[in-house]
């Protein structure tokens, strides 16, 4: 049952907003009309609306749950909903950023839904979960979710409902090792987790009974027609925008890099048979479009989309490009680009150090760096954006060093450019070759250096915060101890003084954040994550591993 007020208190929060939000969207698919007999489901995405409705996930996993008749879907945000089920038997979450857990546990409290998966009862609706977050590494907010689905979901999610089906009438215990079958299909609590002790590592885990599968593998979507849009809306974060998946992975394979390694193999749209047709759709209901995926411009045949897009009936549309292989950034690219309302390109060059390059596979020489900027400004861009890090496993203060010498270099290559740097810190991820590596304690330090040094070049310095990289560290290596914590840090405000707080009250009954953060990892020890099967197996990624150090 949902509470009494729960329409009251969202109705109340929406006035604050155009309560025309649903009513001002343009679908480009068609819901069907539910069955009689239809599961009634709640999808939620974990903040606002105006963010929610901007993530192609969200968008792509909505529109497949709409389209069938065996599911009632309703979504749900922090701030707007539509009308919601009284009884709901299924309540998923689209995942997409580590801190955004708050915003679960508070939309399961307002359904007065028991926030631990273990009080729940067989009345409750059942809570998964999926998203890059989830798929990555789940443990830290294990105990929250009843089902936990890992990979793409155009194969996964309709298996899974299909399941579901099967055992709609029992009990909850009989529906989870049902849905454990599911390949990719993930149940926290069929899994046992030891440890050495409870400041230490841990020792193993194990299914609960022999017919739970040893390992979950995450599921790979290996088709050549990827995702597209299924809503516009003024409303989204993005106006307007409709987005289309060029690329899916990245065949650079950086060995920090998540997007990369967590969604082996690259995979890219056809041209004619799909990425044509999805922007013509498109530019029916809008002249704004957003080309993603980790390395657009490396899809083998980018220059034919970009010829086709090049073609005078499309000058009034705004076009967009996710970031860029900085080779790939050409005076053409910069001219299309330019001609169609765009100011700036966005490059991840991670550092200006060659040596600090070569150890994370970053195959990229200053000389094209610098062409890049060249390029850019001969197209008519006005600005370029690089992605920077600081804290890259071995880096010493002088590869910092070469970083300000690279925006120099680059200031003076293309005088007039507007710059940007945004950097980040190094965060250890799941399923890459630098997981067993820790943060470098030293990078705060060196993000004060950047900014010394470039704020007087006039050079346009965005550090991402060091303290919510710990953070994200802490979320990204966790394992199931956490959970207590995360719930903690709520109660206390959800404030980076409110992790130190939880820490400390639970000092002695979980390893410190030290362990969990800054600490390199041994690659004999048992990861959070180790009985959840990536793209690849251990030995590969401890053999690029070794092959960075």
């Amino acid at each position: 049952m949902l509470k009494l007020d729960i329409n009251e208190i969202i109705a109340n929060k929406a006035k604050k907003k155009p309560v025309t939000a649903f009513a001002v969207e343009r679908l480009l698919f068609t819901p069907s009309s539910p069955n009689t007999d239809a599961i009634p489901t709640i999808f939620a995405f974990p903040n606002e609306y105006s963010v929610g409705i901007t993530s192609l996930g969200y968008q792509v996993v909505w529109a497949t749950l709409a389209m069938r008749s065996d599911i009632q879907v309703s979504r749900l945000f922090t701030d707007i909903h539509e009308q919601l089920p009284r009884s709901p038997e299924l309540l998923g979450f689209s995942v997409s950023w580590e801190l955004d857990y708050v915003n679960i546990l508070n939309l399961l409290e307002s359904l007065e839904v028991p926030i631990r998966a273990t009080d729940r009862a067989d009345t409750h609706p059942l809570v998964f979960g999926g998203g890059p977050v989830l798929t990555a590494n789940p443990e830290p907010f294990a105990d929250f979710f009843d089902v936990i689905l890992l990979g793409d979901g155009e194969n996964l999610l309709g298996n899974f409902i299909e399941a579901y089906k099967e055992v709609r009438t029992a009990d909850r215990k009989i529906q989870l090792k049902h849905l454990a079958q599911v390949p990719g299909v993930y149940i926290p609590s069929l899994y046992q987790v030891t440890y050495h002790d409870t400041s230490g590592p841990i020792q193993s885990i194990q299914p609960v009974s022999s017919d739970v599968p040893q390992q979950v593998e995450k599921q790979t979507y290996r088709g050549n027609t990827l995702s597209t849009s299924s809503v516009v809306t003024e409303k989204a974060a993005w106006e307007n925008i409709y987005m289309v998946e060029v690329v899916r992975s990245c065949p650079e394979m950086c060995r920090f890099c998540l997007a990369s390694y967590l969604t082996l193999p690259f995979r890219t749209a056809s041209v004619e048979g799909s990425l044509i047709p999805a922007i013509e759709r498109g530019l029916q209901v809008t002249n704004r479009l957003g080309l993603l995926g980790a390395s657009v411009t490396q899809h083998p045949d980018f220059e034919t989309l970009l010829d086709y897009l090049s073609q005078p009936q499309y000058d009034h549309i705004r076009l967009s490009i996710a970031s860029v292989r900085t080779n790939t950034v050409t005076v053409q690219l910069a001219q299309t680009l330019a001609k169609r309302d765009t100011r700036s390109l966005t490059i991840a060059v991670e550092s200006g150090s060659e040596r600090l390059r070569q150890i994370i596979n970053k195959k990229l020489n200053q000389d094209e760096i610098i062409q890049a900027a060249v390029n850019a400004k001969m197209g008519g861009l006005s600005g370029l954006k690089l992605y920077g890090m600081v804290g890259i496993p071995s880096e010493e203060p002088d590869d910092v060093e070469q970083t300000v010498a690279l925006m120099r270099s680059l200031k003076q290559a293309a005088p007039g450019l507007h710059l940007t740097l945004g950097c980040s810190t190094f965060v250890p991820k799941a399923h890459t070759p630098f997981q067993w590596f820790g943060v470098n304690p030293q990078a705060e330090k060196r993000l004060v250096q950047l900014q010394k040094q470039l704020k007087p070049k006039a050079i346009d310095f965005r550090p991402e915060s060091y303290n919510w990289s710990v953070i994200q560290a802490l979320l990204s290596r966790g394992d199931r101890r956490l959970s207590q914590l995360l719930e903690l840090t709520r109660h206390y405000g959800d404030s980076l003084g409110s992790y130190r707080r939880a820490f400390k009250q639970l000092r002695g009954q979980l390893p410190d954040l030290d362990f969990y953060v800054h600490t390199n990892w041994s690659t004999e020890q048992i990861l959070p994550w180790s009985h959840l099967q990536g793209p690849l197996p251990q030995a590969t990624l401890i053999k690029h591993f070794s092959e960075g150090r």
